[in-house]
């Protein structure tokens, strides 16, 4: 575990996108030293800036950029899960980075980064909320809610820095249990990202729509049963009324990615579940014929899903 450090905490972000800029606008708002990491090929036109747009507030925060990660005593992984192991190429120098947080959707980062990086240097946090970059350095967030969560093993090193995330309106928790960390927020963003994304409807559009609710919660509740299994402290009922709870116009950024024709995340968002439940030898209908329809809709198979 990090030990606790009294001078400023220096903060590295790999990943541009709308929850890295969201994360290095805060920070940098907050007076934190920032470094964006981004494609070398982009470096030269990334604004040094952050426009942040969020119930929140607005601000524009200055940040550093770069095509390397530099040294700093927390690194931030905020790229899509699909461009997880590229994007690694940026680290050039691990030992020159004292904590890696990663933000991906899914669980299975968790143990790849780890495996390359050493498990007690990886401290495993999720982020929900609706953010996306409308271009390069300007960072919409639109849910009125932003929760950042991390696991308990990060308290030394990261106290202060969830406390500056919590003056500016982040709701942050860190949480003593890694299963429950990850599948707390897996049980939701799947019958989210799913639903929303085979349907090309918004979270409120699948809820008043019968079938689409039907199945949206049928995910929810397999999702809960193989986050069960896996020992995480999950309830299906709880997640069915936080889900009810959503802002109706809120859409997925898997449902975004298939708009956009980009591949979406199926494997780490349906993947821990799929082979969870084969795992431990779960029915899972719902979730397969979801994955199914996102498949179609975006003309792209998942291999790993077979």
């Amino acid at each position: 575990m990090p030990d606790t450090i009294s001078k400023p905490v220096r903060h590295a972000i790999l990943g541009a996108g709308g929850v890295g800029g969201t994360i290095g606008a805060c920070l940098a708002h907050a007076g934190a030293s920032v470094t964006l990491v981004v494609r070398r090929e982009t470096l030269a036109q990334h604004p040094k800036q952050l426009n942040f747009e969020s119930p929140l507030g607005k601000f524009i925060a200055d940040v550093d950029v770069a095509a390397e990660v530099p040294p700093a005593d927390v690194l931030w992984i905020t790229v899509k899960a699909t461009q997880l192991e590229s994007a690694l190429g940026a680290l050039k120098n691990p030992d020159g980075v004292r904590a890696i947080v990663p933000l991906l959707n899914g669980i299975d980062h968790v143990a790849l980064l780890r495996g390359k990086y050493g498990a007690s240097r990886v401290i495993p946090a999720t982020i929900a909320g609706e953010m996306e970059r409308v271009s390069p350095g300007h960072i919409v967030h639109r849910s009125p809610f932003l929760r950042l969560n991390v696991l308990s093993a990060g308290h030394a090193l990261l106290e202060g820095t969830l406390d500056q995330f919590s003056k500016i309106g982040l709701s942050c928790r860190f949480i003593d249990d890694e299963p429950t960390l990850l599948w707390g927020k897996l049980v939701f963003l799947a019958p989210f990202a799913l639903s929303t994304s085979a349907a090309d409807k918004t979270v409120g559009e699948i809820l008043s729509d019968p079938q689409w609710r039907s199945l949206g919660e049928g995910c929810v509740r397999e999702a809960c049963a193989v986050g069960v299994a896996e020992g995480a402290k999950v309830d299906a009922e709880t997640v069915v009324s936080g889900v009810g709870a959503m802002p109706a116009g809120m859409k997925s950024s898997m449902q975004k990615d298939v708009e956009k024709h980009n591949a979406p995340e199926l494997d780490a968002i349906a993947g821990p579940i799929l082979r969870g439940a084969r795992k431990h030898g779960i029915e899972v209908p719902a979730t397969r014929k979801l994955v199914a329809l996102v498949e179609e809709r975006a003309g792209y198979k998942e291999s790993r899903l077979a």
